[in-house]
């Protein structure tokens, strides 16, 4: 456990010293580094690294092992003498496909919002906002957008990697941080563009966190001017992080 809180805290800090800068250099909106519930998503932060992680770690074991068996073996031999960089690309175009049916799903469906809601709970958005997670809402995501890893053979190892590459691309989208991108806008997720998805409406749209041209495709990209007026949930809910834990469980 000691090790565990020592590679947490040395993560957090290389986060805090890459993302205080930015935030402070390129601002979206004018909040203080010490916002409101900012504890709490430390908290979020800690539980994750500290409580859950090997669980998840267990769970997608699991569900690698249920899901390669199924593919033919001749996928595998060809996929895995593809060069590597291909392997990469198409494995990550494949899991953004996946992520964003599965991120839809999870806005459409009252027993998969009743998880992720404790997502969009928060009210101001930074780096330390990604953390804010329902655990079993971040192993259904983990589970789908690496189904493609699972079934063309990716190593375990392999496939940590590319979480670990998600997380952070997680902790920069939902970061304080506005930077034009221009046409790559629509190949290339940015805070902008996620900053809408946590608009306090259910529905709003930008799904594909890495990848928005597949929210161009299946029209759901939505980019306006400046920032959106308020964040959060419409429905009441807990401020804590026990709260939020339970929140899914409560009675409707």
């Amino acid at each position: 456990m000691f090790d565990a809180l020592v590679m947490a805290a040395v993560s957090l800090c290389w986060i805090v010293v890459a993302f205080v800068p930015l935030e402070r250099m390129f601002a979206a909106r004018k909040q203080p580094i010490f916002r409101n519930n900012l504890a709490t998503d430390a908290l979020f932060f800690f539980g994750q690294h500290l409580v859950f992680a090997a669980a998840a770690a267990t769970m997608l074991a699991t569900g690698m092992g249920a899901i390669a068996p199924y593919m033919p073996d001749v996928v595998h031999v060809r996929f895995a003498a593809l060069p590597l960089a291909v392997q990469v690309i198409l494995v990550l175009v494949l899991g953004d496909l996946f992520a964003y049916w599965g991120h839809r799903a999870q806005h459409r469906f009252d027993v998969l919002w009743r998880f992720h809601s404790v997502h969009h709970t928060t009210e101001e958005l930074d780096f330390m906002a990604a953390h804010r997670e329902h655990p079993l809402d971040g192993v259904y995501t983990q589970f789908f957008v690496n189904i493609p890893a699972f079934a063309l053979g990716f190593a375990f190892e392999e496939v940590m990697a590319l979480v670990v590459f998600r997380s952070f691309w997680a902790v920069f989208i939902h970061s304080n941080v506005r930077i034009p991108l221009g046409p790559l806008r629509y190949l290339v997720g940015s805070p902008a563009l996620h900053h809408w998805h946590h608009a306090k409406e259910r529905d709003v749209g930008n799904y594909a966190n890495l990848a928005p041209w597949l929210d161009v495709v299946f029209g759901t990209y939505h980019l306006p001017d400046g920032e959106p007026e308020t964040l959060g949930i419409p429905e009441e809910h807990a401020r804590d992080y026990l709260g939020l834990l339970w929140h899914p469980f409560k009675r409707r």
